[in-house]
């Protein structure tokens, strides 16, 4: 009987640890998942495809599709890389899935684009926000001083990196070439 007991406790305690480990593995991006579950990986880029946004303080953020294979298995995965440049932090590197892209070109075509010639005169602003498994995008039209601002965190695990971001209010009109990388993708 206690036994019987301690195999019962025994599997609860395993399934809760099972699935709490699965629930951390959705948190990333599936690209993120292949290259720290693979032992030996490959990550190919494509140079030509690129869209590069800095900041006048000379920081920057690129975007830029791959493909890793898992080298032992074949597996392979379609992403888009988002390498981040910033002075006070590491370089960072974050994914978006090939099923997040078509939201992100939806909202760069219906609400980035739009909005960047957009001015109000009646004290008013909007924040636009793009939010994916690894990356966090706002795009504040109007803010107190009249002008645009892109931001962009990262974040791993479901926890955003708030002390390493990027942000731009005069390189904004690069979205356009955003919107031309991920086309490319699909």
């Amino acid at each position: 009987m206690i036994s019987s007991i301690i195999k019962f406790k025994l599997t609860i305690f395993l399934l809760v640890i099972s699935s709490f480990l699965s629930a951390q593995n959705h948190s990333n991006s599936s690209a993120r998942n292949l290259i720290q579950n693979a032992d030996i990986s490959m990550v190919s880029r494509d140079w030509n495809t690129i869209a590069n946004i800095s900041s006048g303080t000379g920081e920057t953020v690129s975007f830029f599709p791959i493909e890793i294979t898992d080298l032992k298995s074949g597996q392979k995965l379609k992403a888009l890389q988002v390498d981040m440049t910033i002075s006070n932090c590491r370089d960072k590197t974050s994914w978006i899935d090939m099923n997040e892209i078509s939201e992100f070109i939806t909202f760069i075509e219906s609400y980035v684009i739009p909005s960047l010639s957009n001015k109000t005169t009646d004290n008013k602003s909007n924040t636009y926000i793009f939010n994916s498994k690894e990356i966090v995008l706002y795009f504040l039209v109007n803010d107190m001083n009249n002008f645009n601002r892109l931001s962009v965190y990262l974040k791993e695990n479901n926890v955003i990196e708030d002390q390493c971001y990027f942000w731009t209010e005069t390189q904004i009109g690069k979205t356009r070439n955003l919107l031309t990388v991920l086309k490319s993708l699909k």
